[in-house]
């Protein structure tokens, strides 16, 4: 069966994940627009159980096997994968309509299992010093590590909220912190992407290497430490930690743009590279807003709802869709529109192991479309930013149900390349 080969899989992988971030961005949308408080509350759990749970489980073991071949890929597991995924999101969107905490605490507890198993085959047969020996991998392996920790977190708040008045579940156990915990190994991935395939590259490469590996310990080590000072309440540290984030954030905008100016000049315009760009440029403003939110949630105890004060509400609503629609959601078109076009050209992942996976593999006409297709989801998700601002409710609306219908344009843009269907073939 097709889908039982790394190209079935991998583009069985593409549609559903395409499919799950559109019908995250039309719930909230069109949940706005009608008012329906059953979307509105849906729609993050749609994005977090469902992408960020198959980015991590199918997508990231492709980064990693890339470079340690020894960890083999199973597509069969990979396909179980998937549909135990969609099985998650069909129980907490049965959950949140139903209002039954316990079945979302019961998908948690079943992702964390799925989780485990790469995370224990990953463990069992690299070791210690293989995967410290290459800086992108320690991004990779530390995704999985923080995955699983994120759906600890949706079973925790499963629990917290069937027994609301159990004090053995820490207060800081909230829907806020399940959905950072689930931004955090997504955000980890792009990290090591963006040095695998673009830093290294450079004719610097030993000083991107000292750079990425110091980047590793500040980045992973600064969120750690930063949600440490949240529970604390510790203003002057949390306020320490995000400007330190956000000029690392700054260097990595500005490093990059570099990188793309001499790409574009001595190559072609990829449109992956464009999207991630566009990523970084969100993730600079998730970090600028991240600030602000502090600054008006000093006192305010994390957990508490609103986390922060009602008039500033819009600051946290630009915090978080700026990391999710911008940061998260581009960056990873942009690494699908350059790791999956190599595994369709040769059926494995030898362009990725060894070869040059930012080649021109796809066809003139579809990296011209992807470029359109990146501007209407830029200008929709600018216009959700400010429409959080604004308060403008229609266009706020209107701005998401664009957003998704962009998303799956790119996806018919991408399936149709010729590079998928002649590997289908052969």
């Amino acid at each position: 069966m097709p889908a039982q080969t790394l190209r079935g899989i991998s583009k069985t992988f593409l549609l559903v994940s395409f499919a799950v971030i559109s019908l995250a961005a039309f719930g909230g949308g069109f949940g706005v627009l009608t008012n329906n408080a059953f979307l509105l509350k849906l729609h993050p759990y749609l994005f977090f159980v469902g992408f960020g749970n198959l980015a991590i489980l199918l997508f990231n073991r492709y980064l990693t096997a890339a470079i340690y071949p020894e960890l083999r890929i199973d597509p069969v597991r990979q396909r179980l994968f998937i549909g135990l995924v969609l099985l998650a999101l069909v129980m907490v969107t049965v959950a949140v309509a139903a209002d039954l905490p316990l079945l979302k605490a019961a998908a948690g507890l079943m992702l964390m299992g799925v989780v485990a198993v790469p995370l224990y085959e990953i463990l069992t047969t690299l070791s210690v010093a293989k995967i410290w020996n290459e800086v992108s991998v320690r991004y990779y392996i530390f995704d999985v590590v923080f995955l699983l920790n994120a759906n600890l977190g949706l079973f925790t708040l499963g629990l917290k909220e069937a027994f609301p008045d159990n004090g053995i579940i820490p207060f800081f156990v909230t829907q806020s912190a399940y959905f950072l915990g689930s931004s955090f190994p997504l955000s980890i991935s792009v990290m090591g992407f963006l040095y695998t395939y673009a830093w290294r590259r450079t004719s610097k490469m030993e000083l991107a290497k000292k750079l990425f590996s110091l980047w590793f310990y500040l980045f992973v080590g600064g969120v750690l430490y930063f949600l440490v000072v949240i529970l604390m309440g510790d203003y002057l540290g949390m306020m320490l930690i995000s400007h330190i984030l956000t000029f690392g954030v700054m260097a990595l905008l500005y490093t990059f743009g570099v990188f793309l100016r001499n790409w574009f000049r001595n190559n072609f315009a990829h449109p992956a590279l464009a999207f991630m760009l566009g990523g970084l440029a969100f993730l600079f403003a998730t970090s600028a807003f991240g600030i602000l939110n502090i600054y008006y949630a000093k006192g305010i105890l994390f957990g508490s709802y609103p986390p922060i004060r009602g008039d500033k509400m819009w600051i946290y609503h630009s915090h978080t869709h700026s990391a999710l629609l911008g940061w998260i959601t581009l960056s990873f078109i942009g690494m699908i529109y350059i790791v999956l076009p190599a595994i369709q050209k040769t059926g494995g992942l030898e362009l990725l192991h060894s070869g040059d996976p930012l080649e021109q593999l796809l066809d003139a006409r579809t990296m011209n479309r992807a470029f359109v297709q990146l501007s209407i989801i830029l200008v929709a998700g600018v216009t959700i930013i400010v429409s959080f601002f604004s308060g403008e409710q229609l266009v706020l609306g209107i701005g998401g149900v664009v957003y998704a219908v962009a998303a799956l344009l790119l996806l018919r843009n991408l399936v149709h390349d010729p590079v998928f269907k002649t590997g289908d073939k052969s």
